[in-house]
């Protein structure tokens, strides 16, 4: 069993902001030179999240925008706000019910997804950031 392990960073802008991440996800697995096993993304951080969906401009600039702030709105008044004197509460509900990891199946040196599925970033902060994502390939 071998175990990879690489990073990559992305800028972000603050609130909603998706990035599609597939393909440099998809490039560390080939590094990797894994076949089949497992591939584990993660963010490190409790303002962004990683997913799957379908990228298309609808869905990621609208859609899943819309979605969110209709269940997690960022004009709420937060208790974390109070606590650490910032106005991320939003954020870190958010990342709360999407997560910062998500897990693939590797067949053939690539992550099995659907058809339309892509792996997706979310930046759910205020402001914008650098962030460090982490892959992790297990597999032989």
């Amino acid at each position: 069993m071998t175990v990879f392990q690489k990073a990559f960073q992305i800028k972000t802008k603050p609130y909603c902001y998706i990035v599609n991440i597939t393909s440099q996800v998809q490039d560390i697995i080939k590094e990797s030179e894994i076949q089949n096993g497992i591939v584990n993304i993660h963010v490190p951080g409790s303002t962004g999240a990683i997913s799957t969906t379908e990228y298309e401009p609808g869905l990621v600039n609208n859609d899943i925008e819309e979605f969110l702030e209709k269940i997690i709105p960022y004009d709420r008044r937060y208790k974390h706000h109070d606590t650490w004197g910032d106005h991320n509460g939003a954020g870190h509900v958010r990342s709360f019910l999407i997560k910062t990891s998500q897990t693939f199946p590797v067949q053939r040196g690539r992550a099995l997804l659907g058809t339309w599925e892509q792996i997706i970033f979310c930046e759910f902060d205020e402001k914008s950031r650098t962030r460090t994502i982490f892959c992790t390939i297990i597999g032989e």
